[in-house]
């Protein structure tokens, strides 16, 4: 039976849609998640809500622990992941408040726990991670963004790097060399921990910058992000309020 989680990044705190809500406390073998978990229910169906950055939105991307907030939820059951991700726009066809759903991640993180298969670990696990996202949630995510009438883009190469500054054009300029549409701090390690766990794992990106070096204004202000976070996010949550019935029968 299908069982869904929402992790929640910056702009998407909090899940309101979901009724009857409490909360439940999961303790893992490798510490402690980011916050405890949200259990909701949405037509007699639960749903799972986790905000990766804790509830005061004060765990910086290189210090989540992602193994704990994904072992937590395949503890719960959890099948279907949809991961929400602020991102920047690096080519022209992923300006500010677009959504966009990737369909491949290439990884710049450093010095993160990145898999399960460490010294304790039984034996080593090779993953095969050619298609890194949910064909199936990308697919169901687009569907709904058309029915709603939500401008979203449905491919895109995520480019993950450490944070949590932002990154310098140089840096930008050789992503979009590599091929990367848009760039954030969170999408790696979880897609990979998720696959690990064999979790189907979705994103749900929003553009709420140019990457540095891509825009008109020569700096990039945490007062323009937020503008651009407000009036994408509030898409996102229609977005996601519409798809989780269609999510809940995959």
């Amino acid at each position: 039976m299908t069982r869904i989680a929402i992790i929640g990044g910056t702009g998407l705190d909090q899940f309101s849609v979901l009724q009857n809500l409490r909360t439940e406390k999961v303790v893992t073998p490798y510490g402690e998640t980011s916050n405890v978990l949200n259990i909701g229910s949405l037509d007699g169906h639960e749903v799972i809500f986790l905000p990766r950055h804790g509830e005061r939105h004060n765990i910086a991307p290189h210090n989540i622990n992602y193994r704990a907030n994904l072992w937590a939820l395949k503890q719960q059951g959890v099948t279907h992941i949809v991961a929400v991700n602020v991102v920047g726009g690096i080519t022209e066809n992923m300006p500010p408040e677009r959504i966009v759903f990737p369909h491949q991640i290439i990884d710049y993180t450093h010095s993160r726990q990145h898999t399960y298969s460490d010294e304790n670990a039984d034996s080593v696990m090779h993953i095969d991670f050619s298609q890194p996202y949910s064909e199936s949630i990308r697919q169901c995510l687009q569907q709904v963004a058309a029915g709603q009438n939500i401008q979203a883009q449905s491919s895109a190469v995520y480019g993950a790097t450490q944070g949590p500054r932002l990154e310098t054009s140089a840096e930008i300029s050789r992503m979009e060399r590599d091929g990367c549409d848009i760039v954030g701090m969170t999408g790696m390690p979880e897609a990979a921990l998720a696959r690990e766990l064999d979790i189907e794992y979705g994103c749900c990106a929003l553009v709420v910058n140019w990457a540095a070096g891509k825009g008109d204004d020569e700096l990039i202000t945490m007062q323009l992000i937020e503008q651009h976070m407000q009036a994408g996010m509030a898409s996102v949550r229609r977005l996601l309020t519409r798809a989780l019935p269609a999510l809940l029968k995959l």
